[in-house]
């Protein structure tokens, strides 16, 4: 949250509302009155109000999704408006009304969750990596964007090889509003309070999918970093052009650090495989992991070689001339074996191959 926000919510007293339209609900005005009740402890009470009359707005102290203002000075996040045309920090797709308030708010909460002021570079980094990987799709779902280009798509020629049901984080909390042959109730007042009730639903569930990202950003790919780090710069032990990553006591989550180092660091080669044990005991068995050409690609930079692919324990040790093999999948991404020498062996030999 930017001081001015926050002076101004700690100065004005008595109740606050929230209000946001009524009928059909959404991702984002879902997520966006989550976000400021959970985790902003001025909105911690905070009434929701779901109308589109613009006198009952006009007396709410926060305006979500409607009315057709953004103007954070007071307190109005709607992106509805023709001359609207806002973006998160270095991305390109506008916003909306989840996207509004992370972008005013989500410094604050991701601050408080680590204990740490809000202009630390911890907060910055996490702030920027959870709108990439969760608000960023509800912006572009709200916003009617596409993933892909569809004419370009179809001008190559590229068709969906199978549905994937149309399960996204839009499609989640659409699901729960009501269908369109559902009873409703014939007093209005009891026919809001019943829709009012599935939005509390919904907001609160992808609340839950926030606070999990929230969670894993914060307490498992945060920490990640530092050991990446090492392992990047240790690199050069193991092959001279730095092609072999390994971590020594367990695997952590590691691609989005690696690309942001490589990214840091242009000199010395690219990693093609990483190693990492199973689990962080003495005994356990290691893998060998191709570093895919990007984060969300199923392509690797160099995959484990054809004639490994899709053989077993002894089989496969025959094949590659080292002990110890346990698989090598058959599509050639991932590999193990009994041991890290018997790992770094076969990233050595695929490496020549």
């Amino acid at each position: 949250m930017t001081e001015s926000a926050a002076k101004r919510l700690k100065t004005e007293g008595g109740a606050i509302a929230i209000g946001t339209h009524n009928g059909h609900f959404h991702a984002d005005e879902a997520l966006a009155v989550y976000m400021l009740r959970t985790h902003i402890p001025a909105y911690s009470s905070a009434r929701l109000v779901r109308t589109r009359d613009p006198s009952l707005l006009s007396e709410c102290h926060t305006v979500v999704d409607v009315g057709g203002e953004y103007d954070a000075a007071r307190n109005r996040y709607d992106h509805h408006q023709r001359s609207f045309a806002t973006t998160f920090p270095g991305f390109a797709t506008k916003l909306s009304s989840a996207g509004l308030v992370y972008l005013h708010f989500g410094k604050e909460i991701v601050a408080r969750k680590l204990a740490v002021p809000a202009d630390s570079e911890q907060v910055g980094l996490i702030w920027n990596k959870i709108y990439e990987s969760f608000i960023e799709a509800l912006d572009a779902h709200d916003n009617g964007i596409s993933v892909y280009d569809a004419a370009a798509l179809s001008a190559a020629g590229i068709e969906k090889k199978f549905s994937n049901g149309g399960f996204t984080l839009g499609a989640m909390v659409g699901r729960l509003n009501p269908n369109w042959n559902d009873e409703v109730p014939a007093d209005p007042a009891a026919a809001q309070e019943m829709e009012d009730k599935r939005f509390e639903t919904a907001s609160q569930r992808i609340g839950e999918e926030f606070d999990r990202d929230l969670d894993y950003y914060t307490k498992s790919w945060l920490p990640a970093r530092k050991i990446v780090e090492e392992a990047f710069a240790a690199r050069g032990q193991y092959d001279a052009e730095g092609r072999i990553l390994v971590f020594e006591g367990q695997s952590v989550p590691w691609k989005d650090h690696l690309y942001a180092l490589e990214e840091e660091q242009p000199e010395g080669g690219k990693p093609l495989y990483v190693l990492y044990p199973e689990k962080p005991t003495l005994d356990a068995k290691w893998r060998i992991q191709c570093v895919p050409e990007s984060k969300d690609s199923f392509t690797s930079r160099q995959p484990l070689p054809e004639a490994w692919r899709g053989f077993r324990d002894e089989e496969l040790d025959g094949i590659t001339g080292i002990a110890g093999g346990v698989f090598v999948h058959a599509a050639g991404f991932i590999g193990g074996n009994k041991t890290r020498e018997g790992a770094l062996a076969m990233a050595k030999k695929a490496l020549g191959l």
